[in-house]
């Protein structure tokens, strides 16, 4: 397994209850690092959330990556302002 093979992908009872949309590995290693976005089903509404994004983090161990961490960005506005912060303090 390498890092492209991680997904967030989740089923449950025949429904993909996360469905990862797309993914950027930020870092490679004995430690990984990658940012996903992702929908989640909204079985009230039966259709997909808006784009969620995530933060995750894998120790690779006996060949193997195991997930360690992770940070859930909720929103498109939340997203935006850590955009925009790393931005203005990236330019500092």
């Amino acid at each position: 397994m390498t890092p492209d093979d991680l997904s967030i992908d989740y089923e449950e009872d025949g429904i993909l209850t996360t469905k990862q949309t797309d993914k950027m590995i930020l870092s490679k290693g004995a430690w990984v690092t990658i940012i996903f976005k992702y929908r989640s089903w909204i079985k009230a509404d039966q259709a997909y959330s808006d784009d969620k994004f995530t933060i995750r983090r894998f120790q690779k161990r006996n060949g193997e990556y195991v997930p360690r961490s992770k940070f859930n960005i909720t929103n498109a506005k939340q997203a935006k302002l850590i955009v925009d912060t790393l931005t203005k303090w990236t330019k500092e």
